[in-house]
Parts: C-alpha cells; structure tokens; sequence
C-alpha cells in the first residue's frame, strides 16, 4: 500500500476525515511552492494536490486559471516542477498527486514521465480531460510505477461507466460536486449524498468531494457525506490575495487550519453520539 492508501487507513482508524488541499504550482512563484508545501502539511493537510499548469484548461474556474497563466508567465515546466518536488519530498510525509491534463505529459513522454514523477516522489496523478478509453497509453507506465491513477466521477457520469471506471481506479475516488468548472458553484449537499451513495455501491476506495468547497462549514457538511473532501480554489485565492497583501503565507495557515478544524469537529460529534 502506497501513502496515499495508508494515510487514508490512518485516518479512518481514527474516526477522521481527509482534507485535501489544492495549489497551482508556480503560483505566487516557483520558488514558493516547495515552502507552501511544507504549510500545508504543517497546518492540517492530509494530502496536496499539485496543479500543473496549463494554458487551455476544461475543468478550471476563472480563479485557477489565473493562476496558472501567471506560473507559465513565471517558467513552470513539467521536468522543472518535478525536479521541485523531489527536492523537497524528503521533508514532507503527506502524500503528492499531481493535477495535471493530458498535453504536459504527452509532450514529455507517457514513459518518461511515470519514471520520473515516482522518482520525484508523486504518489499518484489525476489526469482531467484523459477518457477512460485512452488510459491505456499512460497508465501502462503509471502503473508499473507504482503512481494511483485518482479516478474522476461526476453527478452525469452514468452507472455503467462508472462501475468500469471504478473497477480500474486506484488511491481514492474524486468525486466532483456538481457539474460546474472549479470554484464556481457551491455543493448540494443532496446531489452530493446521491452520487457519493453511487459510488459506494461500486468501489471500497475513499471518496473525496471537490469542487465548489470554500469555507469550514462546507466542508464540513460535504465531508459528513464522504471520506474527505477537496479545496482548491478557494486556497489558491488567498495565495493570491490576501498572502500577496500580507506577504506572508499567515492567510494561507490559517485557512487550512480552520478547514482541518472544521473535519476534526466530526469525530467530535462521532464520539459523543
């Protein structure tokens, strides 16, 4: 079992849910990254995902695509991203998924890429705009690497997809909230219960609900629902906004300390029911 199926396992062990924190590499800089990490991890992060980014995004709200034009506008590369993590993975002990579309890889080489990313101490990537019916090229590698290949299941993915899909997953499930690009749309927590019950049915993987979660009562309602929820765009916000004003990363701290705060309550609850 990877770190990412054993920090899971810790967590459920412990009656807690998972808090998976969002960044856009590169953004404020480069050289930032390696230090929120290490944030992230300090003040609750149970895993981070790492967005790679890029200039033509599907699933991306106006808060993160903004964020990646300045980190390509400031020189992240994929190669140079991965040469970052591995020099910081010995500090950290959470797990690293890298959030990424199909092009960076492709233009630096399905193979290469799989040696590399597990060199560089990723756990597992999530690939958004790969259809389950090109897998194949890149999680030949993938997989023999040893990387979780993080499954993406939507409220409109129908029954019989999802149950192949699922069948094929590995690490966790994401589970996206609503039909929504990032940070636009708040959760339903109805909608939410309906499609994380689905996958349930099909899959004994930890599912995490991301999209659209912004502040510690939401989180904590949708986390209720699942084993962990997603946080994203509204971190990367606060990256840019109030961390940038502040110059510090104190915002950011605080944030996620809130966010774990907020999931820590429900074994609290547990416990005492």
């Amino acid at each position: 079992m990877g770190r990412i199926g054993t920090r899971f396992e810790k967590l459920r062990s412990r009656g807690e849910k998972a808090l998976i924190t969002y960044i856009t590499a590169g953004d404020p800089s480069p050289e930032e990254t390696a230090r929120i990490l290490l944030e992230l991890q300090a003040c609750g992060s149970d895993l981070v995902e790492i967005g790679m980014p890029f200039s033509d995004p599907t699933a991306d709200g106006p808060v993160i695509q903004g964020a990646s034009l300045r980190a390509i506008a400031a020189g992240v590369t994929l190669p140079g991203l991965l040469e970052r993590i591995s020099g910081i993975r010995s500090s950290l002990e959470i797990p690293l998924v890298l959030f990424t579309y199909y092009n960076p890889i492709l233009a630096y080489g399905t193979q290469a890429f799989a040696k590399d990313a597990r060199e560089a101490g990723l756990d597992g990537i999530l690939v958004v705009d790969l259809p389950m019916e090109e897998w194949g090229e890149l999680r030949q590698h993938t997989d023999r690497a040893g990387l979780d290949f993080i499954t993406l299941v939507a409220p409109t993915t129908k029954r019989d997809r999802m149950k192949r899909m699922l069948a094929a997953a590995s690490g966790f499930v994401y589970c996206i909230s609503g039909t929504a690009v990032t940070g636009t749309r708040r959760p339903l927590l109805e909608e939410v219960r309906s499609i994380v019950g689905q996958i349930k049915l099909l899959t004994s993987l930890p599912v995490a609900v991301g999209f659209g979660i912004s502040c510690p009562e939401e989180a904590k309602a949708v986390a209720a629902l699942a084993d962990g929820v997603v946080v994203g765009s509204a971190l990367v916000e606060v990256i840019h906004g109030e961390c940038r004003t502040a110059r510090s990363l104190g915002p950011l701290k605080r944030r996620t300390a809130e966010l774990k705060k907020a999931l820590l309550s429900l074994r609290t609850q547990a416990r005492e029911v």
